[in-house]
């Protein structure tokens, strides 16, 4: 529910503000993403690993304190967002602007879907997905109504509508977001959220640095195009992230019962979604220049369809990934995973901007993608590392050619 959102505000930005406002957009929207990403490592990260399937009065106590450390992130982020926005000025300057005063409310309604996760109770993060989404409708329809359908109150709507969600979470959790025990929470978990953010940010950054990158060569316009053809991946990125939602306390409760399954259970969850992936992207291969195109992006299709190959290649790289993403995680390698973001980023960063100077907007999806691939790779890698580390997972045979089996005495950092 919550991607079916993130979803229908692209598809409904993109339809009525053209290529460079929804450039503009595209621009906020992934500045949201690193933002939620750093808010995730210090705050969602821990409670999924220490805190999932605990009692609920345990549960309550600690998310009091993670929600609280969300809102934190939220307020000083929101800040820095804000000023730059006004500092930037113009179409790009007035999406941060909005995401600036918005981002409190979306960094709380975010780690509150995730704690409901971790105590089991996943309904209770539909009903307040719905409730989002609920009041986003309306909203974007009376803005457009209005006369008011521009970059900063569309996100502004989308934001506030979180903010409402939220507090409505509050009163179905029984918890109040607490922001003196944000502190708290960041010293318990100073040997986790440090190494998360930093793994969070990293992977993340990549998406940013390179939306910047590629506007600052190719202009808006390239940005919106690129962020169209993410947008028609935008259902099947629906399924990745709602599954996303249980893969960790699933691998936990895995690790707890039978940790030698858990290497299985992250390379099915990859393989799963890495065919999903290819099916997807072959159904809008098809469909697009028959109706689906004109039916979800209006003109912007056209100059998006080329781009499509190459962002399900990225997408299926993401797939592919997440398994091995899982096992570090759940296995507390922050270390490792933090190697992982940091060196797939750089190499997708560094492709993305090559392949733009080189051939264009359709130039850096393609480098992109390529590089995206190689990262698949580090992170598996990375992964038999940790397991031949562990003292409780056995490292399988099929994961990675080389010594089996060995153990490390090196720390997983």
């Amino acid at each position: 529910m919550s991607s079916l959102t993130n979803f229908f505000l692209s598809i409904f930005v993109a339809r009525n503000l053209g290529a460079t406002q929804f450039g503009a957009f595209s621009l906020a929207y992934v500045t949201y993403g690193l933002t939620i990403n750093a808010s995730r490592g210090l705050s969602i990260e821990p409670l999924l690993i220490r805190f999932s399937a605990t009692n609920p009065l345990t549960w309550r106590r600690a998310t009091a304190r993670c929600t609280g450390t969300a809102l934190l992130v939220g307020l000083i982020t929101g800040a820095c967002a804000f000023a730059a926005g006004a500092l930037v000025g113009g179409t790009t300057g007035l999406a941060f602007v909005a995401l600036g005063l918005t981002l409190p409310g979306l960094m709380l309604q975010d780690a509150w879907r995730y704690a409901f996760f971790a105590l089991g109770r996943g309904q209770r993060a539909f009903v307040n997905d719905t409730i989002w989404a609920v009041l986003l409708l309306p909203a974007l329809a009376l803005l457009k109504i209005s006369g008011h359908a521009d970059v900063f109150w569309f996100v502004f709507a989308w934001g506030a509508a979180a903010a409402v969600a939220a507090a409505f979470a509050s009163l179905q959790a029984r918890v109040v977001p607490t922001l003196a025990g944000a502190t708290e929470w960041l010293y318990r978990h100073r040997d986790l959220g440090p190494r998360y953010l930093a793994g969070n940010t990293a992977s993340n950054a990549g998406d940013t640095l390179r939306s910047y990158a590629v506007t600052s060569i190719l202009g808006l316009a390239a940005v919106g195009y690129i962020q169209a053809a993410n947008v028609l991946l935008g259902p099947f990125k629906i399924v990745l992230f709602g599954i996303g939602l249980i893969t960790m306390p699933e691998a936990a409760r895995v690790l707890r019962r039978s940790p030698r399954h858990l290497p299985l259970f992250c390379l099915g969850a990859s393989m799963g979604l890495t065919l999903l992936g290819l099916v997807w992207g072959a159904v809008l291969l098809i469909a697009l220049p028959r109706g689906l195109g004109q039916l979800m992006l209006g003109s912007l299709w056209r100059p998006a369809y080329p781009l499509v190959l190459p962002a399900t290649l990225s997408v299926m790289s993401l797939c592919a990934i997440t398994g091995a993403a899982v096992g570090l995680n759940i296995l507390g390698a922050a270390g490792r995973s933090l190697r992982t973001a940091i060196l797939s980023s750089a190499l997708v960063v560094a492709c993305a901007v090559v392949g733009a100077k080189i051939g264009g907007t359709l130039g850096t999806m393609w480098f992109a993608a390529a590089a995206a691939w190689v990262g698949v790779l580090v992170g598996w890698q990375q992964l038999r590392h940790a397991l031949q580390e562990s003292d409780t997972v056995p490292v399988p045979r099929w994961l990675w050619p080389g010594r089996m089996g060995a153990r490390s005495s090196r720390s997983p950092g």
